[in-house]
């Protein structure tokens, strides 16, 4: 019987290249897999980085009003603020009494009151209701000398100047509170008005 010739034996671990094509397609499915993950995460982690970074093209304030970025060097516009020469609150007003009753201007202030218990300062001449009005200028507080009677109670058509509250115009501010009406200009050079008591400021 004749002898057969010995066949070598099959050698295992041969490599990725001796494998069959079906295994050799399955590991580069899995590598191009792999690599798009990679991909997709590094994409998206950039992406959302960019999102409100300093630089942007475009942005929203929060006011949410849509602005889009200046060019390097750009003043960006102030906002606006009153100024001094603003009117904040009415420039003609009463106190909640209806007994004081202020005109407020850029030039200065008047203000008059109906009933008074102190004594006023004397004024040489003066026949009127002298210390009914009271002013506050550039040059100081004056006392003038007013014709005919003592002014009346200010009318329902005068704003109010609650307690508490202040009006300003220009350089000149006048607060109302239950011990009278104050009026400053800004140096506080003023005076303070009510039915008991006159006082000059400053």
């Amino acid at each position: 019987m004749a002898a057969t010739a010995a066949q070598p034996p099959a050698r295992r671990g041969g490599g990725l290249w001796s494998s069959s094509p079906v295994r050799l397609l399955l590991v580069v499915d899995a590598v191009l897999v792999t690599v798009l993950l990679v991909l997709a995460v590094t994409t998206a982690g950039s992406g959302g980085a960019s999102r409100g970074a300093p630089g942007a093209s475009g942005s929203t304030s929060a006011t949410g009003t849509a602005t889009t970025a200046s060019s390097p060097g750009a003043v960006a516009p102030l906002p606006t603020t009153p100024t001094p020469a603003s009117t904040a609150g009415p420039g003609r007003f009463a106190s909640p009494s209806g007994n004081i009753e202020c005109d407020m201007s850029r030039s200065g202030v008047t203000c008059t009151i109906a009933s008074i218990t102190f004594t006023p300062p004397a004024a040489a001449g003066c026949t009127g209701a002298l210390g009914h009005v009271v002013a506050l200028d550039s040059s100081g507080v004056h006392l003038p000398c007013p014709e005919g009677p003592a002014p009346t109670v200010a009318g329902a058509d005068v704003p109010e100047l609650v307690y508490g509250s202040s009006s300003t115009v220009g350089a000149f501010t006048c607060t109302s509170a239950t011990n009278g009406v104050t009026c400053t200009d800004e140096s506080g050079v003023g005076f303070r008005l009510a039915r008991s008591a006159f006082a000059e400021l400053g």
